[in-house]
């Protein structure tokens, strides 16, 4: 078996096709993979320190008008073509799965020209440009919101998967959480993060309401700032009068390495709505309070946020509305209505799928066999 794995330029398309290669190689035992990225995109820091073989390919997005930079774009593309029929050629893939990103496009398209079998996982509730030009070519498509589906014209092919999340995730011990967190027990515990590299939003909003915060003995927080926002939120406390040391339920932290125990400490969550994040929360059953990134291609998190909404797991706040007071409003509306939170803590359950990876590898069984 030999497959061709594409998907790159952002963690959210590259980390779930690194979770179904590494899932392929435990079905196949024999299987080749070849990870065809760009040397742009984030996939060149992150594939070469995986077990994976890799190519790069020259292709960059599209521009929305014909200028100068599209012309560029266009020799690039053409290029990326040229280097994908050369690397299918000699590779001989039995498939192709794509997650994504532009990359995606060439080595989708070539591939699907030439015979191989192509696979698609779309993250997120509303599609990216690449996978929707590439859904003609694909035999299978695996979704992992429900909205997904009316942006696919072929309905037959697709398949509700779900993201597939990594282990430590769907393992994680409550207890043991708490205990390496050094936290208490008998508090509920609250996860404050903007993602790996925070969002100054998310963090004004936490400096704003931290004066009541710090008030409710019951409830233990953990805020993640992200590296850049560390100092800055420190030092607003501090000018606040606000010593989180003396205030016993805030811990403060520039970034957590084992997420897992922080999500799986979590009675609820504040954050953004990517589709990886949004994975982890519902395969846990925690309810959310999402705030989706304003600027990600497409608004794509915004649908992603809707779609759990809908489903009554979150509530949402809008990046340009969130301030210090709404922000605190909803948590405290939350945090002392147990019979609501053990509601959304269901719907949440109910929409995760910590099976999704088991569910793409049969559908790519179905595909190729």
């Amino acid at each position: 078996m030999k497959v061709i794995v594409t998907g790159g330029g952002t963690g959210g398309h590259i980390y779930p096709a690194l979770a179904i290669a590494k899932g392929l190689k435990e079905v196949y035992k024999d299987c080749n993979i070849l990870y065809v990225g760009t040397k742009k995109g984030l996939e060149a820091n992150i594939v070469p320190k995986t077990e994976f073989n890799y190519q790069f390919i020259t292709v960059e997005g599209l521009p929305r008008r014909v200028n100068l930079q599209s012309l560029k774009s266009g020799i690039k593309l053409v290029r990326g073509l040229g280097q994908s029929f050369k690397i299918i050629s000699v590779f001989k893939p039995d498939a192709i799965i794509s997650t994504g990103g532009y990359v995606a496009g060439p080595i989708g398209w070539v591939g699907s020209q030439m015979g191989v079998p192509l696979l698609i996982h779309e993250q997120n509730s509303y599609p990216g440009i690449t996978n929707k030009l590439l859904a003609s070519r694909a035999k299978r498509i695996c979704l992992t919101f429900e909205d997904s589906k009316k942006y696919f014209k072929d309905k037959s092919k697709l398949r509700m998967t779900g993201l597939p999340i990594r282990s430590e995730i769907l393992n994680v011990c409550k207890k043991s959480c708490y205990e390496r967190l050094g936290l208490d027990t008998k508090r509920k515990t609250v996860l404050i993060t903007g993602g790996s590299r925070g969002a100054q939003s998310i963090n004004n909003a936490v400096i704003q309401a931290m004066p009541e915060m710090v008030k409710m003995t019951d409830v233990q927080f953990i805020f993640i700032t992200g590296e850049m926002g560390y100092e800055d939120t420190l030092n607003t406390l501090k000018k606040q009068g606000i010593n989180i040391e003396v205030m016993g339920n805030i811990t403060i932290r520039p970034y957590i390495y084992n997420m897992e125990d922080a999500l799986g400490a979590a009675d609820l969550v504040v954050g953004r709505a990517g589709a990886t994040f949004l994975a982890e929360i519902t395969a846990l059953g925690i309810p959310a309070i999402l705030i989706p990134y304003p600027y990600a291609t497409e608004n794509h998190q915004e649908h992603n946020a809707r779609s759990i909404v809908k489903k009554k797991a979150a509530i949402f706040i809008t990046d340009a509305e969130l301030n210090g007071q709404k922000l605190f409003r909803e948590l405290y509306t939350l945090l002392m209505n147990n019979q609501r939170l053990e509601s959304m803590k269901k719907a949440s359950r109910d929409l995760g799928k910590p099976d999704a990876l088991d569910q793409i590898l049969n559908v790519f069984r179905e595909m190729v066999e």
